[in-house]
């Protein structure tokens, strides 16, 4: 298929951090046709980067590989190169991208997981047409919990933690509006009836539903082996692949409904309390119980 055909719709997985968005993302890898790497976030930088060089393609091709996401892909620069299409087309080269990555799994569809790009939906789409976003969406405190100890937690205290949360969430919402394809799903749903939600995934992105994708887990491990250490600019340690692996435990085992609502049991009154003070009133919109 060339950058003539029509293409098929792209799953664009998006969040706040600590949703279950790698979740998802090892459910739908799991399935013969599907291919989704790990994080990229590097599509706003090659779309704002103006590429008027001699090698416009080179030039793109330097913005990708040298992004910090590049070495978790294990892609050659030079392959990258030569399989972008002549001549140079922005939208062209960010396909040739995630094909490349997916020829690698001999699988023909692929998506990506990169929850900051909620931030950037309609962005994306104006490149790729094709992209549908799945915004998913956990209970804001248990990702509190869960955020609150990882390096790129934007802060230690709940109520810092809830205002990022309900900022991530309204503003998708918002610009949600003006994507085609938008859908919201729950990550207690799909932990607790992930066949149902997988089919509604399936059906939002024309994919044949495959059992496969129930049992992400056996090829969980592998597939996440690929990440790599990742460094500061500097060149100074940011997180170990050993980190982040662990940080990726959990989805080594079938999805685990003791992880829902942790906040019940885990949080202090008081945390409960800042937490609903930001944030109350979009949990309640979300369908989520709250205590004050």
């Amino acid at each position: 298929m060339n950058d003539r055909s029509v293409f098929f719709p792209a799953p664009f997985i998006v969040g706040v951090g600590r949703s279950g968005t790698t979740l998802l993302r090892l459910m739908l890898d799991a399935h013969p046709e599907m291919c989704m790497p790990p994080e990229t976030g590097f599509i706003p930088a090659a779309r704002n980067k103006l590429y008027d060089a001699m090698d416009p393609r080179r030039e793109f091709v330097k913005v990708i590989t040298e992004f910090e996401t590049w070495p978790d892909f294990n892609l050659s620069p030079d392959e990258f190169y030569r399989a972008i299409p002549e001549p140079f087309e922005l939208s062209a080269g960010i396909r040739a991208f995630y094909r490349l990555y997916a020829a690698r799994f001999a699988k023909r569809r692929w998506g990506d997981k990169t929850p900051v790009y909620s931030s950037q939906m309609p962005q994306i789409e104006a490149v790729l047409p094709e992209a549908r976003f799945i915004h998913l969406i956990r209970d804001g405190r248990d990702v509190a919990l869960s955020l609150r100890p990882l390096w790129f937690a934007p802060g230690k205290d709940i109520r810092t933690i809830a205002h990022h949360w309900k900022n991530r969430i309204q503003q998708a919402k918002a610009l949600s509006r003006n994507c085609r394809h938008y859908l919201e799903i729950h990550y207690e749903d799909l932990v607790r009836q992930p066949e149902i939600e997988l089919g509604k995934i399936c059906t939002f992105i024309e994919l044949v539903y495959h059992p496969r994708m129930l049992n992400y887990f056996n090829g969980a491990r592998k597939r996440l082996d690929e990440i790599k250490t990742r460094y500061r600019p500097d060149g100074s340690l940011l997180i170990s692949k050993e980190e982040r692996l662990f940080n990726q435990r959990f989805t080594l085992s079938p999805p685990d409904r003791s992880r829902i609502f942790r906040w019940k049991h885990e949080m202090t009154r008081e945390e409960q309390r800042e937490f609903e003070t930001e944030a109350g009133e979009l949990l309640k919109t979300l369908g989520y119980d709250t205590l004050f």
